[in-house]
């Protein structure tokens, strides 16, 4: 998913600026004509935990800075699982968590639950529904404090009841 931004934007981890042959010498010392293939230089990192990087983070065009995989924001503190209730804010989706919290009095628990707004990288294609297990990171906007991490899309029946797990 390419981004839809027409300002130029870079990795600020990598250096665009490199030079290539355009000249290649053979064995016998005779200069060719060809021009090298240029290998698209791209910063990626595993955030550790346990959670593997995205393919698409890795052979991806896409450029976000807020990126876990390829961006400046490191995932620490909480880890949480929820289901996508929206996807309409550009980059952001809101995740619904559901809890139980024990009151004393009644020795019951009542159902509760929090929407948690957290970021969307690109590499992930999060549809209505679906999954996703978020982390902690830094502040990223007045209310976004969560990064989606990994992603369970469900599987889609047509005309059948699906089962919702959360």
């Amino acid at each position: 998913m390419a981004t839809e931004d027409r300002y130029f934007q870079k990795q600020p981890n990598v250096f665009l600026g490199r030079k290539t042959l355009f000249a290649v010498k053979n064995r016998k010392g005779v200069t060719l004509g060809k021009k090298p293939k240029k290998s698209a230089v791209r910063y990626w990192r595993n955030i550790g935990l346990g959670f593997k990087t995205p393919v698409e983070a890795i052979k991806g065009t896409y450029i976000d800075h807020k990126c876990p995989f390829t961006g400046n924001v490191s995932i620490r503190g909480r880890i949480l699982k929820g289901v996508v209730k929206s996807c309409k804010m550009k980059n952001t989706v809101i995740v619904r968590r559901n809890y139980l919290h024990y009151i004393p009095k009644y020795n019951r628990f009542e159902k509760r639950h929090s929407n948690i707004p957290a970021h969307c990288s690109p590499c992930f294609l999060v549809k209505e529904g679906d999954i996703v297990t978020i982390g902690q990171c830094r502040k990223l906007a007045k209310t976004v404090t969560f990064n989606v991490i990994k992603h369970e899309p469900q599987s889609e029946s047509a005309g059948q009841k699906k089962f919702v797990l959360f």
